[in-house]
């Protein structure tokens, strides 16, 4: 090697290398940045629910159990998250503990029908057709809980999803002036890759709960005032 090529290559060794430290300085600021974002937003959705996480049987009487979408199979039955919700909201109106049901999810699509699905399940295991309310815009946890309290009227409920969706329930409930605890279901932790890939998921879901609280976003869908968690209350 001749010591002009030496020189050549030496200023470009030392160019990618700052670069290279650069861009290693670079993600280690966004990864602690992000990171302070999730425990930020672990601790404000822990405070929220503090005192409002419930058993079944130790939770206090509401007027409604608001019951979170989640995936529904091709033949329209509830997959075993969503059934296992709905199984505790159903005990919950067997017991006196709530008069009414109301289902919110995803409908976003003619042929996927989460609330449609949900009151179908709550029917055939002896919950009356008159004590079920629907919500069919429901698609995703803040837009059920601004909906609940904006469009359906709901100022007191009993809110049932997995326990580790459940904080954050309770927390966006919350924030939109619903009265609200929770009852959260660990039965299905048994299919432990979906639970697991949920749990990590949650994280996720988390920051984008705080980002949706200070942007007060309106739901995806509003429209006028709906009477059917009323009316299911009074039916009971």
């Amino acid at each position: 090697m001749t010591r002009s090529g030496i020189v050549i290559r030496v200023p470009i060794l030392r160019f990618v290398s700052r670069h290279a430290r650069r861009l290693t300085i670079a993600g280690l600021v966004v990864a602690v940045l992000g990171a302070a974002v999730i425990l930020t937003g672990e601790l404000w959705v822990r405070g929220q629910a503090r005192g409002h996480v419930y058993s079944e049987a130790s939770v206090p009487a509401a007027p409604v159990a608001i019951v979170l979408g989640a995936e529904v199979y091709a033949d329209g039955s509830p997959s075993p998250f969503l059934a296992a919700r709905l199984d505790i909201a159903r005990r919950l109106y067997e017991t006196g503990k709530v008069k009414a049901i109301l289902v919110s999810g995803d409908h976003g699509r003619w042929e996927y029908d989460e609330p449609g699905s949900m009151q179908v399940y709550l029917i055939a295991h002896g919950v009356p057709a008159t004590s079920i309310a629907l919500d069919y815009a429901g698609f995703d946890t803040y837009d059920s809980c601004a909906r609940a309290k904006r469009i359906f009227g709901v100022t007191e409920a009993t809110i049932v999803t997995q326990t580790y969706h459940l904080d954050r329930a309770i927390a966006l409930c919350r924030t939109q002036g619903i009265e609200t605890n929770g009852v959260g279901d660990d039965s299905v932790k048994v299919y432990k890759a979906p639970w697991r890939n949920s749990v990590i998921r949650e994280r996720g879901a988390i920051v984008k709960a705080v980002a949706d609280v200070l942007s007060h976003r309106d739901p995806v869908f509003l429209g006028r005032h709906e009477t059917t968690v009323e009316a299911a209350v009074a039916a009971s």
